[in-house]
């Protein structure tokens, strides 16, 4: 319990952070990415550019499944509740949200500070690896979750087969000394 007191704030900062960024430069990104595709196949950089808002959503959703996912289970670890969990990830999808008005409202100059640096993501190359963080860190997540399966079937094996090889030597040396 003293550890998630002290890990909570890190990680829904860490959280809100990133979910922000994403968001200030998602559009950008996608935009630079259309663009590009625009280049080699413009039929279908019509029809995505028609659809952009929907991709920039899609994307946006990516990284907020993603931290809504982790944050919880670091937070609350395997014995979270499904009603606190939904609680979480409402507080940081709804706080991204909010927050990014506020900052375009009242911050002015320090979210043009931030803004300025979209200028990135107007290079395809940076623009494809922004978008593809959330996707590298749900496969992250699949690999490191099967690994951690394989070799806890493994240790299982192992365990059960020493028991097996245990249970047949005792059971010889039984016999012999009968």
């Amino acid at each position: 319990m003293v550890k998630a007191a002290l890990i909570t704030p890190m990680y829904l900062s860490v959280a809100w952070t990133l979910m922000v960024s994403y968001q200030l430069f998602t559009e950008t990104a996608v935009t630079s990415v259309l663009g590009q595709i625009d280049l080699y196949l413009p039929a279908a950089s019509v029809w995505l550019a028609s659809r952009a808002d929907m991709i920039v959503f899609i994307y946006a959703f990516a990284w907020v499944f993603v931290l809504s996912s982790v944050i919880p289970s670091a937070i609350l670890g395997k014995e979270r509740s499904v009603l606190v969990q939904f609680f979480v990830c409402l507080t940081l999808t709804l706080s991204a949200f909010v927050l990014l008005d506020v900052l375009k409202n009242y911050a002015g100059n320090p979210l043009e500070q931030l803004l300025s640096y979209s200028f990135l993501f107007s290079n395809p190359v940076i623009a494809v690896l922004y978008l593809s963080v959330p996707y590298v860190f749900m496969l992250g997540i699949d690999l490191r979750g099967r690994n951690k399966r394989k070799r806890e079937k493994e240790r299982i094996a192992n365990l059960t087969q020493d028991y097996l090889d245990n249970a047949s030597a005792t059971e010889q040396k039984g016999q012999e000394l009968v």
